[in-house]
Parts: C-alpha cells; structure tokens; sequence
C-alpha cells in the first residue's frame, strides 16, 4: 500500500502540469475502516472553471495566510520515556518501528509525522518518583545540582528520536521548583517563594545547560507548567503573573548571554479559561516572553482569540489536553479534531499536542487521571502492552491526519502557513470543519502545496471546493480527510 500511494501521488503530481488536481488524500473514517490511510487516486478530482453563479461549499484564499504551524505531538514523560525504553529492551524491531511510526519526518511515509515534543524538567504526575535536579534544602548556589537526577532512559529515548527526526523542536518546562524554592517545601502543591526568582531562572538556565550536555536541543521553554494549580498529590506549584514575570526578567538575559537566545520564552500554560492571566502577563513583562501556551481543561478553544486580539504578534501555543481511557472512539477522535487539531489552529495556535506520548505508570500519589486508574486513566498517543506490543490510539490517527497537512513537502523545506478557508453557512454544510494551508518548496519554481484538513460530521456528502477561481468537487466521508493539490 504504501508504494501504490508514494507512486501515485508521483503520478498526479506529473499530470499537475496540464491542470489543478486534487493529488493526495489521507483518510480516518468514524467506522475505522480506513486508519490513516492513503486513497489510491486513479480518478483524482480536477479543479474546473466554474459557473458564474456557483456558490462553494468550501473556498481557500491563499493571499490572505496566518502563522507558521511548527506541528503536532506529545509530551515526553519520564513514564512514557521508561515504557520506550522497556519496549526496546523487550523488543528492539518494535521500538524502532513505533519510532519510525511516530517521527519520521519524511513526506510520503506513513508516519504520525510528530515534529513538536514538550518534555518535563524533573518529575512530573507521570514520574516514579518526585524530584528535581537540586533537592538539597537551601543551596542557593546550585552546588548540588545535577541534571542526572532524571533518569537516564529520558535522554537516551530523545537522543534516538532527534536520529530520525531532524525538523524535532523539543520544549522543556518544570512541573515544579525544587521544594525549598515554595510555601510546601515539597514539590507536591504549594506557592512559588517570591524571593527565589533569581535563585530560580539560574535552577533554569542550568536545566538548559543540562539538556544541551546531553545533545538535546531545545526550542522553546517555560517557567511553569500550570501556574493556577497547586495539587499536594504530585508536583504542581502556583505562580502569580508577577512571579513569572519575575523569574522570566532574570531568565532572558541569562539566556541571551549564555548561547540560548535563540530559545523561545513561554509564560502561562495553563486553561483557556485563565486567559487575563497571559494578558497580564504581557503587559507586566511583553518584553521578555515570545509567547504563551494554552491546555483544555477549562474554557473552551475561542479563549485564545482573546489573547490574541491583545497581543497579535505573540506566540500562542496549544500544549496539552488528553483523552481519558473508555471514552468512544468516534467521540473523542472528532472532539479533539474541532477543538485542538483544527481548533487550536484556526485560534492562532502554532502548535497543538496532546498530553503523554505513550502509556506509563503514574506516580504512586498522584489523582491527576483519577483514583481508578484502569477506568478512568489518561490515554496516550500509543499504548504500551507488556508483551513488547502497542496499540496506536486516536490521538495518533489526529496527530496524522494534520501533520500531513502541515510537514515539509521537501527536506529543508518549510512548514505550512494556514491561510484563510471559509465554509459556506448552511445546515448542509454545519457539519465541516475545515482549515487550509500553504506549504513552500525547497526549490524555486516547484509549486506550492495546499491542503485542507477536514472534519465530517455527519454522513459522506459531496461538496465543492473553490480555489484561484476553479472549483472541484469531492465526496467527504463521515472522518477526517487531508488533502493536497499543486498550483
């Protein structure tokens, strides 16, 4: 299957010269007949002048375009990084097959194509145990810290992963202080010590270091994950806008002077529905913060308009929600699609992941995904069987379907832009959700990629797509579908 598909699309794209046709499709169907799946496109659909009185379903303007998408992804844990790390043990073809499934970059694999990885700095709810890489009470100096207090399958795992992806950008961030730096004194809950900001921005510049001595590149990092939740079950810590501010104001210039400028500075990352925390944010301390991250569980995707309408040329990125085990598939794959791997988006996102990678063992005190763990526990991209075996979930089959949208469509060439798509109003058409992108070449004179990422709701409907003043005609199943043409 996959050679019929890279061949045809090697065909379509040879007959592009005599016309626009739809050249790629990638499909998930509600009914899970088709996974990810490349059509054969024998009889591929031809963009044809239209009739002056035709009104699209679908039109895609590409002179009017928004930001970059870096990508799609997950978060590495140190959970998710052991349960890798036992597959490999356990079986060395799985675990460099769910690699190759996971991050291959290449444009006609059949790959989840994951290019945005955030990774915790210490432990996190998903950790066997609680630490930082200092825990000695009142070391200011940061004598005794030591970015091997994590364990050593953590870098190991991203060192393999950054060997089959070289477009990877790898974000950090601490789920808590080292305990003596907060009210608790514990990584578990409590407040940030407003007097530990500086003492605290040298803890992060280390963790960088750290990172960088283990051949690890980082792209972007944040203060804090969750800065409104402390949790006395796993470490957490709350963090005022002003105390971010203030570790960010010292963490920039050490940064700047240490070979770190070019990584991304990121506040928040926390609800939607915490917004005016972002906006004070910026309006304290714009100045040393590229951007903000946003997770889902509370307020709804829209949320990040009202950031963006205050800061237009801040970063908005969308970094964490997860699906819960026992949930229907259908319900969770299509809400996901509409509200992070569409919605996020189309809401000025540049990114959006879900939470773990791959299934692992939660800290021992932890209730972040609930007491009954085997009912009620959170899903991951992959889930590991403890028989050297996996099972690929709807997060993956999301992640895909709009990476396929968005990834180079040569080595070195660029990401794709969104540009503006609108759907028609209707109950015929209510059902579609819809973004469009541009994708550059590596070569002067290719032609660029467009595609469109596509929700169905409802049952398989024929509908019109407008574009450069053509229109075709393409029957959308009850899924998602990515498609791609050449102008």
């Amino acid at each position: 299957m996959h050679t019929i598909c890279v061949l045809s699309i090697l065909g379509a794209f040879s007959r592009l010269v005599a016309g626009q046709e739809i050249a790629e499709i990638w499909q998930t169907l509600e009914d899970q007949s088709k996974l990810f799946a490349p059509l054969n496109l024998s009889q591929p659909a031809t963009f044809s002048a239209a009739k002056a009185s035709a009104t699209a379903d679908i039109t895609v303007d590409e002179t009017t375009a928004y930001q970059t998408v870096l990508g799609f992804g997950a978060s590495l844990t140190d959970s998710a990084a052991q349960s890798l790390s036992q597959l490999k043990s356990k079986n060395a073809a799985a675990y460099s097959e769910l690699l190759q499934k996971l991050f291959d970059p290449t444009f006609d694999a059949s790959s989840a194509g994951i290019t945005y990885l955030r990774v915790p700095l210490g432990a996190s709810d998903f950790s066997n145990r609680s630490y930082s890489y200092d825990d000695t009470p009142g070391d200011t100096q940061l004598s005794k810290f030591n970015i091997a207090a994590a364990p050593s399958y953590v870098f190991e795992v991203l060192n393999d992963i950054q060997t089959i992806n070289h477009e990877l950008r790898v974000h950090v961030l601490p789920w808590s202080p080292p305990g003596w730096m907060k009210s608790s004194k514990t990584m578990n809950g409590g407040n940030f010590t407003s007097d530990m900001a500086e003492t605290y921005a040298k803890y992060l510049l280390k963790a960088l270091q750290g990172f960088d001595s283990e051949h690890v590149q980082v792209y972007a990092i944040s203060i804090q994950n969750e800065v409104l939740n402390s949790n006395p079950t796993y470490p957490s810590c709350k963090m005022t806008y002003q105390d971010e501010g203030a570790i960010g104001t010292a963490l920039r210039p050490l940064m700047n002077n240490n070979g770190f400028s070019a990584v991304k500075l990121i506040g928040y990352e926390h609800n939607w529905s915490g917004y005016k925390y972002p906006i004070s944010l910026m309006k304290s301390y714009g100045d040393v913060f590229d951007g903000v991250s946003f997770h889902c569980y509370g307020g709804t995707v829209d949320d990040q308009d009202k950031f963006y309408q205050a800061y237009p040329n801040k970063d908005i990125h969308f970094t964490e929600c997860t699906g819960m085990d026992g949930a229907a598939w259908w319900g969770d794959l299509s809400w996901q699609a509409e509200n992070i791997f569409i919605g996020a988006i189309e809401h000025h996102a540049q990114n959006a992941l879900v939470w773990n990678l791959i299934s692992g063992e939660e800290l021992p005190s932890s209730t972040s995904c609930g007491k009954d763990k085997k009912r009620n526990s959170c899903r991951a991209v992959v889930t590991a069987n403890a028989n050297g075996t996996y099972v690929l979930n709807e997060e993956y089959y999301n992640i895909a379907q709009a990476a396929r949208a968005v990834i180079p469509r040569d080595v070195g060439g660029p990401f794709g832009k969104l540009i503006r798509s609108t759907v028609a109003p209707g109950n015929r058409t209510s059902n579609l959700h819809v973004n469009a992108f541009a994708t550059g070449r590596a070569k002067a004179g290719d032609p660029t990629r467009y595609s469109l990422h596509v929700l169905n709701m409802a049952e398989t409907g024929t509908y019109t797509i407008a574009f450069q003043g053509k229109q075709a005609s393409y029957s959308f199943p009850k899924g998602l579908s990515t498609i791609g043409f050449y102008a």
